[in-house]
């Protein structure tokens, strides 16, 4: 599988809540940095942090444009995350079920063709004045 194509499939599991076929596109040993956070290892916090992120959260990611470079190692992508928010995350706003639109991209870096490393980025501030806090 190529970067784009395995970083198509990521998104295309994620949209799907397919959470078993999303996970087994990650390396064991993921890097996943969490936009305006810390860095977290491994697949099973992977999981840890998505089990949380949808309870707290029901998204899905509209107008994906992906890019890779030539060597197959590095890709990006561009996205608009349409989510509504269920359950009170710590730290945020009280939720209500209130609906989103936020532009958003993550950086890759691809191994064997999983996913070895994410890194996500939206603006924040522009998330909790759309949810009202």
């Amino acid at each position: 599988m190529t970067a784009a194509e395995t970083i198509r499939a990521y998104y295309d599991a994620f949209n799907a809540k397919d959470m078993e076929t999303f996970l087994s596109l990650l390396t064991d040993d993921v890097a996943h940095d969490i936009n305006q956070g810390g860095r977290q290892t491994g697949k099973a916090e992977f999981a840890t942090f998505m089990d949380h992120m949808n309870r707290c959260y029901n998204e899905v990611l509209t107008d994906i444009v992906i890019m890779a470079s030539e060597d197959g190692r590095r890709g990006a992508a561009e996205f608009i995350v349409n989510g509504e928010y269920l359950a009170t995350d710590e730290g945020l706003p009280e939720a209500n079920g209130q609906k989103y639109r936020l532009p958003a991209g993550a950086f890759f870096d691809i191994r064997d063709g999983k996913v070895a490393r994410i890194s996500n980025y939206y603006n924040l501030p522009d998330w909790i004045a759309q949810v009202g806090g």
